[in-house]
């Protein structure tokens, strides 16, 4: 009697083992599922919601027609609203690149003229009289040929003056139309705080550079020339403002001395500024 209940409990210990462990064989599944689904990337962490929200819809509706001025207000308006919002970022640089547009559109605005093209003008002579570029007038009137400027045409000028400030601690470069901002780069300055501060003047721009360095003289279409697309020299000598091969490098203290940026962004840049543009630089 005894052995018949000890064998039971001994087949009631097993099944219950046996339970036990076809239970964690078919929970395991799920639980490394469950990891799996944890380490993926959440689609967006903060979505804009609400008002916010309403108002970035805005701003694509305002994209999608063509309306510059109101999408340009409209994200200026949720920068107001929510300064703290994690989408404050996307706002801002939706921002900067409405500007850019603007300037480049026919838009008449407030620090824009309107000039009638008279015998004698050359776009050169207009772009030196109003501080413009003549890509900047180009662009901006739809210009084909910068050699022809229809005499009576009426042309969009930019009339007020650019400036640019960089701050190294921060790797920004600023572009400004009077005292408001245009757009903000991020740009790499020299190594070990090397780049000049002060008030400069843009003296000369040049596309395509060539890369004067010790003992070498290194082609534009060079991989090894570091100066990428554009330059924009400063009238500190040997120092300026130009493009990149190494994009990567962007947001750091890398340089020689000179501000860094990335082609696109040099590309546009030297579009806006001409020659004689104030460049202050600060720690």
């Amino acid at each position: 009697m005894q052995k018949k209940i000890l064998l039971a409990i001994a087949l009631a210990a097993a099944l219950i083992v046996g339970i036990l462990v076809v239970y964690n064989v078919l929970r395991m599944p799920a639980v490394q599922s469950s990891a799996s689904d944890a380490a993926k990337p959440q689609a967006s962490v903060n979505p804009p919601a609400g008002e916010e929200a309403k108002l970035f819809e805005l701003a694509d509706r305002y994209d999608r027609s063509g309306d510059l001025l109101s999408m340009r207000d409209t994200y200026r308006k949720i920068i107001e609203k929510f300064p703290a919002s994690a989408n404050a970022q996307r706002a801002q640089e939706s921002l900067d690149n409405t500007n850019v547009r603007i300037l480049f559109s026919t838009i008449p605005t407030p620090d824009s003229a309107s000039y009638e093209v008279v015998t004698g003008d050359t776009l050169a002579k207009i772009a030196r009289k109003f501080s413009n570029t003549q890509d900047m007038i180009l662009r901006a009137n739809n210009l084909k040929n910068s050699k022809i400027v229809p005499l009576g045409r009426n042309l969009k000028v930019h009339n007020e003056k650019f400036s640019i400030a960089v701050s190294k601690s921060q790797n920004i470069l600023t572009l400004k139309s009077a005292d408001k901002i245009v757009k903000t780069y991020r740009v790499s300055t020299g190594v070990n705080n090397c780049t000049p501060v002060g008030t400069f003047k843009i003296i000369n721009k040049i596309i395509d550079p060539t890369w004067y360095t010790t003992g070498s003289v290194v082609p534009p279409d060079s991989p090894k020339n570091i100066l990428g697309s554009r330059w924009l020299g400063l009238s500190e000598k040997s120092y300026g403002i130009h493009g990149t091969t190494e994009p990567q490098s962007i947001g750091r203290q890398v340089t020689s001395g000179c501000i860094r940026m990335k082609n696109s962004d040099v590309e546009e840049l030297y579009q806006i500024v001409p020659e004689g543009t104030e460049v202050v630089i600060i720690d």
